[in-house]
């Protein structure tokens, strides 16, 4: 069995290791009111993680430390996640009059049933969910299984950059608890909402449906914002860095809005109703309520409200901090744009109060 749920209460600092960066946090909790006690975001060098799969462990650890240090944090715990595809989950029975210790017993001796690879290539871990409603005698169990390799890949990348690995949790449900933070923002009970939270990253877009505050849906296809900075160097004759500055910090050509940003922006109009319509087309759902805009690309200018319009669904960008205190050392303006991209590590910091 391991960790990859994990048991503590220690703080630990949620690292999210995507495509194109390495992005830490760490948050404090006093009473019920949480606090940003130090945050960073460090570039990855390319093709050293390509659609969630780390290549180059030496270099992603690397930029760990770089981003560990740049955070000014002293916690040395982490907590990481690797992404739903690389991740097998099945939701099962067992007997409610067994312990934790027994049911990893049992598990271990029935996982072959339930997973399709050798057991000795991957990591199992499970959770129990609480009374199963078909048999008051047993308990819903979550099962989850990860190929090793993804597991300890970020292990390693962490041990690199100078932290220990505590946690190694999944994105969607890193994205579930982050959610919890942003509930509020909607006008009705976010218990009786479906909410589609549309993360749109470097080159990965990642749809998770939550309904009942409970992810019932997720999806991940290869488009994000790298299309958008590729399409700026290939326009004005830049490098790749050149282009992703910037994108980031203005000063290009007055052309730039009409030609490159609103086809950009059409394309993930489009993107977002397509991975709404795949969604619909296999589940039980027809509608949801609210889209959540989360990732670097949402902080894009007037995209939620062009999404809104659009799809004709009721469209917020994620800010998970909106209700949090800063450390005088974070930089506010800075967090609030890095905001939406923070969703996973912001999940991942949380596990800290499990």
């Amino acid at each position: 069995m391991f960790g990859l749920f994990g048991k503590k209460n220690d703080i630990v600092l949620g690292v999210d290791i995507s495509s194109s960066s390495v992005k830490l946090l760490e948050l404090s909790k006093s009473g019920d009111k949480l606090r940003v006690e130090s945050y960073a975001v460090e570039p990855l060098p390319a093709n050293s993680v390509v659609e969630k799969t780390i290549n180059d462990v030496e270099q992603v650890g690397e930029t760990v430390k770089k981003v560990l240090a740049k955070s000014r944090s002293n916690v040395k715990l982490g907590a990481v996640a690797v992404a739903g595809s690389a991740v097998i989950t099945k939701t099962i029975q067992m007997s409610a009059e067994l312990n934790d210790q027994e049911l990893e017993d049992q598990i271990s001796v029935e996982a072959d049933q339930y997973v399709p690879y050798p057991l000795d290539e991957v990591s199992i871990d499970f959770e129990v969910i609480g009374p199963s409603e078909d048999n008051a005698d047993q308990v819903d169990v979550l099962l989850a299984a990860c190929r090793k390799e993804n597991v300890e890949l970020r292990e390693d990348a962490l041990e690199i950059g100078g932290l220990i690995s505590r946690v190694v949790d999944i994105e969607a449900h890193a994205v579930e608890r982050a959610f919890g933070l942003i509930a509020f923002q909607m006008e009705d009970s976010p218990e009786e909402q479906t909410v589609a939270v549309v993360d749109v990253g470097s080159t990965m877009t990642t749809l998770s449906v939550l309904a009942e505050n409970t992810t019932v849906y997720t999806r991940e296809q290869l488009f994000g914002g790298r299309q958008l900075t590729e399409e700026i160097q290939r326009r004005y004759g830049l490098s790749y860095e050149e282009a992703g500055l910037a994108k980031k910090q203005g000063g290009l050509p007055d052309d730039y809005e009409r030609e490159v940003l609103e086809p950009f922006k059409e394309a993930v109009v489009q993107q977002v109703a397509r991975s709404l319509q795949f969604f619909f087309g296999s589940s039980q759902y027809n509608e949801v309520d609210y889209v959540v805009l989360a990732g670097g690309v949402a902080s894009v200018p007037d995209l939620a409200e062009m999404i809104q319009e659009k799809v004709g669904i009721k469209t917020v960008v994620a800010n998970p901090f909106s209700d949090m205190t800063l450390n005088s050392k974070v930089n506010a303006s800075a967090l609030s744009n890095d905001a939406p991209a923070l969703m996973i590590a912001c999940g991942l910091a949380m596990r800290s109060f499990d």
